[in-house]
């Protein structure tokens, strides 16, 4: 395992042939940014966005907007998603959640372009449809302050991690009945297995990620981690799963094969989220109070570009997307 420092390469490593959109959960926009780092719009969305996903055609973004900065900070919070049209560059729509308020997690069925979100005041999930901007459903979490959203096998059972009550609610969306899953303290980012068999599940204050087998829906082993794991996903190839560690300012990544940590990148504080880029060469991981994003290799283990955001902006969730 290597321990990795601040090694930056030319930018001209990376691919031309995409867009990145940093979301500015201070600023409260949709920045999008070329590959070398250079803003090339700002959207307005609502008040402190926490997560996005795209639509199946991934010509639109949907965005939770929380409302707050922190699932710590008091108050009620906003009650909106807001929809972005890529192309256009341009906010193109907004559902109203209604009496529901401080939507955080969010996670699209492909096969029929519902999306799933979940909401801490109250504790719910909600089966929105976007093209209607209508909610079609509520179900309850049965836990506190629900978190990330993942869609099991034919998306009939969703997984909400409750970082209150630290467990995970795997919801039957058709009959709404819920089974916790104990995890770790304060479970939060979750990644699917392609085969959605295995959700992995960062536990922030337990310094481990919980195997959920979605089957059974029980927790089927564990993997030690780093300080305070908050975000996490899969290499395309499904053997490696890469995390941000908040507590100890890195991000690791861990060969399932064996489920050890193989390497270790320092970044310059503490990260709050974590993706991959489609083709797997790299992963991308916030640092808000920095208004950084860093770029890490993953096949070199090491940073190969930091990207600056506006100051004030604290970026959180990235997502790589092809160029118009």
């Amino acid at each position: 395992m290597r321990t990795l420092g601040l090694l930056l390469l030319p930018f001209t490593l990376l691919g031309q042939d995409s867009t990145l959109l940093i979301l500015h959960k201070a600023g409260s926009s949709l920045g999008f940014y070329s590959r070398q780092g250079e803003l090339l719009a700002d959207v307005p969305v609502g008040r402190h966005p926490h997560e996005m996903t795209l639509a199946a055609d991934r010509r639109t973004v949907y965005i939770t907007d929380n409302g707050t900065m922190s699932i710590e900070e008091a108050g009620e919070g906003g009650n909106t998603v807001t929809v972005v049209d890529l192309a256009a560059r341009a906010k193109t729509g907004e559902v109203s959640l209604g009496r529901f308020r401080r939507p955080h997690g969010i996670a699209l069925d492909r096969r029929t372009g519902l999306v799933f979100v979940s909401t801490e005041l109250p504790d719910q999930l909600l089966i929105l449809d976007p093209r209607q901007d209508l909610v079609l459903r509520s179900l309850a979490t049965s836990g506190l302050t629900s978190h990330m959203v993942a869609l099991g096998s034919g998306s009939r059972w969703a997984f909400v991690s409750n970082s209150g009550s630290n467990n995970v609610a795997a919801v039957d969306v058709a009959t709404g009945e819920v089974k916790l899953i104990p995890t770790g303290a304060r479970p939060e980012g979750s990644a699917m297995s392609a085969d959605r068999r295995l959700l992995y599940v960062a536990n922030r204050e337990a310094a481990k990620i919980s195997i959920i087998d979605t089957g059974t829906r029980a927790v089927v082993g564990e993997i030690r981690t780093g300080r305070g794991p908050v975000r996490l996903a899969l290499t395309p190839d499904g053997k490696r799963l890469v995390y941000a560690c908040m507590h100890d300012h890195t991000v690791e990544i861990v060969d399932l094969a064996d489920r050890k940590v193989v390497g270790k990148v320092r970044l310059g504080g503490p990260p709050v989220s974590l993706s991959i880029s489609p083709d797997g060469r790299h992963a991308y991981s916030s640092v808000q109070e920095l208004d950084t994003v860093y770029v890490i290799s993953l096949a070199g283990q090491k940073v190969v570009r930091t990207i600056k955001t506006r100051p004030g902006s604290g970026p959180d969730a990235v997502l790589e997307v092809a160029s118009k």
